[in-house]
């Protein structure tokens, strides 16, 4: 495993002015939890922090029909020509986000990198928990590659939650024998169990949880795709992703240290998130030539 930390002068300050003007947010008093969920969900990214979306990219909305379900998915694409073909997801903690929240990240990685970005809705708990999510990456992984014509080369990643998906799917489909991705990109990923976290009780089963849902608890990661695996110094998961990425046969972490968590989210807000979209798409322009 190779460790590379990426600073600035400007990721502390930029940090801590972000962090100071969410925490004045007011949120969504006089509703329940649940209530205040489906508030958020409703809520659109404002791009003064989470970025414009690069214009260079054609851009398709779809829909994926997917056994007993249909999902909603964009497409950027720079060329009609045969390309690699990633599937990116986005965070939320399993019960949130959408689309939309990532459009900076799904646009520049296509832009900057020629690659084809499939950017996925996947089904969110505690409406559809623990395994939902996780199939639903699965399959269309599958689905992308008996009807997108790609030049045979997928790739699979995500944010946060929607990186644990992506591990999760690596897992599962090493365990059935189905064709593996050939990178994985987890940005800064939840893969251990976190009781505390707003999202336990909502997402993971009852009982035993199975490593597809929390990687890190894995008996083995051997098998499973070379992964650039992306840390926020801050991040109070940074140990998920150090852990992990120590245990991959193959595997690039890339540290931004005096950052936060989500910081690809923020673009407008946080260079570090801008750097990050260029350092990705560099990332599968040298490993998917």
């Amino acid at each position: 495993m190779s460790h590379e930390v990426v600073d600035s002068p400007a990721y502390g300050p930029e940090t801590d002015a972000l962090q100071k003007l969410l925490a004045d947010q007011p949120g969504y008093p006089g509703l329940d939890p649940y209530q205040a969920l489906l508030a958020d969900r409703e809520d659109l990214p404002d791009p003064a922090l989470a970025g414009e979306r690069d214009p260079r990219p054609s851009v398709a909305d779809l829909v994926i029909d997917l056994p007993g379900r249909s999902l909603e998915a964009r497409i950027y694409r720079m060329s009609r020509s045969p390309q690699p073909v990633l599937l990116w997801l986005h965070g939320g903690a399993f019960i949130g986000g959408h689309l939309r929240d990532i459009e900076y990240a799904a646009s520049g990685i296509a832009a900057r990198s020629h690659i084809t970005v499939v950017s996925l809705n996947y089904r969110l708990a505690p409406e559809n928990p623990f395994p939902a999510g996780l199939l639903d990456v699965h399959e269309t992984l599958r689905w992308i590659r008996e009807n997108l014509e790609g030049d045979g080369r997928v790739a699979v990643g995500g944010q946060s939650a929607g990186a644990a998906l992506a591990a999760g799917a690596c897992l599962l489909a090493r365990d059935e024998g189905a064709p593996l991705p050939d990178r994985q990109i987890l940005c800064y990923p939840t893969l251990d169990l976190h009781r505390d976290a707003e999202w336990f009780e909502w997402y993971f089963p009852k009982g035993d949880v199975p490593a597809t849902a929390v990687p890190l608890r894995a008996e083995s990661l051997a098998g499973l795709p070379p992964a650039l695996v992306l840390a926020a110094g801050r991040d109070w998961l940074r140990d998920d992703a150090l852990a992990y990425a120590a245990r991959l046969d193959e595997a690039r972490l890339v540290e931004y240290a005096d950052t936060m968590h989500a910081f690809l989210n923020f673009p407008a807000a946080l260079s570090a998130g801008r750097h990050a979209v260029e350092l990705i798409a560099a990332d599968l322009r040298n490993s998917l030539p």
